[in-house]
């Protein structure tokens, strides 16, 4: 075996990819079909609560139908264990308050009923900005192969968790900016909800000389803010603003276990670095990032290369992010793959795209970090491409 086989990675042609895309596809769909059907009154195998991680939301929605302090710790882990309580360990609710308008609805209805309909809800507007990104990118691929085969889509859905939502906000508004500024922008907003994932957007937009989007981003930004203040209390801010003190510890501290997270800070750390050595790697990797998206954007409008490279870029920069968010990477996927290949590309789309469902097991069993490595690959791919790489035959057209 040459290097040949991984720089070029030629084996990788459109009847093979099409292959991989339904054995992925199918053990997405079965595994999740054996963890519901082997669950017993809601609880898996493992004993914990189908959709784990929306238990934090549904009971943040019940408290706000109670009239109960969301923000604090106690009276969010007595809500949920009012439903369910595990032998150790509680799921956190750290959100902004904006968040709290799209928990509010589940507080309604009980937990199963909420959580499907959190999942189809949000799962149709990523399938939507899915869609939406095939069709820009002359893509002829089902969406639903790509979006049953993608790892990251089973590993939101067995969670529970917000990925889809502030995917799709950001994917879709991504692809809108040159035609829809100001719903673009609007969509942006929306996605404060989940902030860290928004960082590089910005500096994009300002490079490119966004003003539309970016006064429609922090109109709804700001009208969302005050709506929640307005709907839930107008301290409700300064509430999570003290809250918010907790994700820093809970970071620093390990509480949210470093092998599950996928950043440069969490891989050094469980790796045995210290404090100071992974937030200055965690910073330099931001600010890198944050330069070749500038230098990228500088004296260009905005287009599909450029939100590509922003969405590849959004969880290099943030020290906070798992392996579910990761559905955030479909959409420079797209592009990668309707844009062509050269040396080494094949090999980052057949990473970014695998990844995800390998780096959890990795990092939990052999304490090996491989995302970080992942998402910088593809994005260093990505910049190359942005930056002036000729286009190429792609999976597309092969």
């Amino acid at each position: 075996m040459t290097w040949h086989f991984f720089r070029k990675a030629d084996w990788l042609d459109r009847s093979r990819a099409t292959v991989y895309l339904a054995l992925f596809a199918a053990i997405n769909v079965a595994s999740l079909v054996l963890l519901v059907a082997t669950s017993q009154g809601g609880i898996d195998r493992n004993g914990s609560l189908l959709g784990t991680d929306f238990l934090s939301f549904w009971a943040a929605g019940q408290m706000l139908h109670s009239g109960a302090p969301v923000y604090d710790a106690a009276a969010h882990i007595a809500a949920q264990r009012a439903f369910y309580a595990p032998e150790n360990g509680y799921m956190a609710f750290l959100y902004p308050p904006s968040f709290l308008p799209f928990c509010w609805p589940l507080g309604l209805v009980s937990y199963f009923p909420a959580l499907v309909g959190w999942l189809l809800a949000t799962g149709s507007l990523y399938v939507f900005a899915v869609r939406k990104w095939l069709d820009e990118m002359a893509v002829d691929r089902p969406t639903w192969l790509l979006c049953a085969a993608f790892p990251p889509v089973l590993l939101t859905i067995t969670h529970g968790q917000s990925a889809f939502l502030v995917a799709g906000l950001l994917g879709l508004g991504a692809l809108l900016v040159p035609r829809a500024p100001i719903l673009a922008g609007a969509l942006f907003g929306l996605a404060t909800i989940k902030p860290q994932f928004g960082l590089l957007l910005p500096l994009a937009l300002l490079m490119t000389r966004e003003w539309r989007v970016i006064l429609a981003a922090g109109v709804t930004a700001l009208a969302v803010a005050i709506a929640s203040a307005a709907l839930f209390g107008w301290t409700i801010w300064a509430d999570w603003y003290l809250a918010s003190d907790r994700a820093q510890s809970a970071l620093v501290a390990g509480e949210v276990a470093y092998a599950k997270m996928m950043s440069p800070l969490a891989a050094l750390k469980l790796l045995g670095a210290p404090n100071g050595v992974a937030f200055a790697v965690q910073g330099i990797v931001a600010i890198s990032v944050a330069g070749a998206v500038v230098w990228a954007a500088w004296g260009r409008r905005w287009n599909s290369a450029l939100a590509a490279l922003v969405l590849a870029g959004a969880p290099l920069v943030t020290p906070f992010v798992l392996d579910y968010d990761m559905v955030l990477l479909a959409f420079p996927l797209i592009y990668l793959a309707a844009t062509g290949f050269r040396d080494w590309e094949r090999l980052a789309l057949v990473f970014g795209f695998a990844g995800a469902a390998l780096a959890r097991p990795l990092a939990l069993h052999a304490g090996i970090p491989v995302m970080p490595l992942i998402t910088g690959f593809l994005f260093v791919v990505l910049a190359r491409r942005v930056l002036g790489a000729a286009s190429v035959p792609s999976l597309a057209t092969e």
